[in-house]
């Protein structure tokens, strides 16, 4: 397709492997987890070149502005021609703090840790203190 045509949105977030199946991008679109100009939108909604949305994925929203529009999936590596990431660095740093706190921390209620995890937790402060 050419730079000026539009697809729609549910169709486009697949294309450009947001999500692995259109079902799913349409579900989150249906759940207001996709907006354009901080409004929910519908799955019929088209998108052209050079617009922005936001996806918010908890606990953070990322943010892509549409590079080339195209209707036919893609591999990984082409997506970055078609797609940009305008997410702030504070957001993603918020993000690997996140993975980081669920890897660290245990579940709250699950009790006191196992040998296994008092283990586990030893040689993690022993390789911290070797740095």
């Amino acid at each position: 397709m050419a730079g000026g045509d539009a697809v729609r949105i549910d169709k486009f977030l697949w294309v450009v492997r947001l999500f692995k199946t259109r079902a799913l991008a349409a579900e989150a679109i249906k759940k207001g987890h996709i907006t354009i100009g901080n409004m929910s939108v519908k799955t019929s909604r088209t998108v052209k070149t050079g617009d922005t949305f936001e996806v918010r994925n908890p606990p953070i929203v990322r943010s892509y502005k549409i590079l080339e529009i195209t209707e036919k999936r893609m591999g990984a590596k082409l997506v970055p021609d078609h797609l940009e990431e305008t997410t702030s660095a504070e957001q993603l740093e918020q993000l690997e703090l996140a993975k980081l706190a669920q890897s660290m921390g245990r579940a709250r209620g699950l009790g006191r840790p196992t040998k296994r995890d008092r283990r586990d937790l030893d040689k993690l402060e022993d390789n911290n203190w070797n740095l």
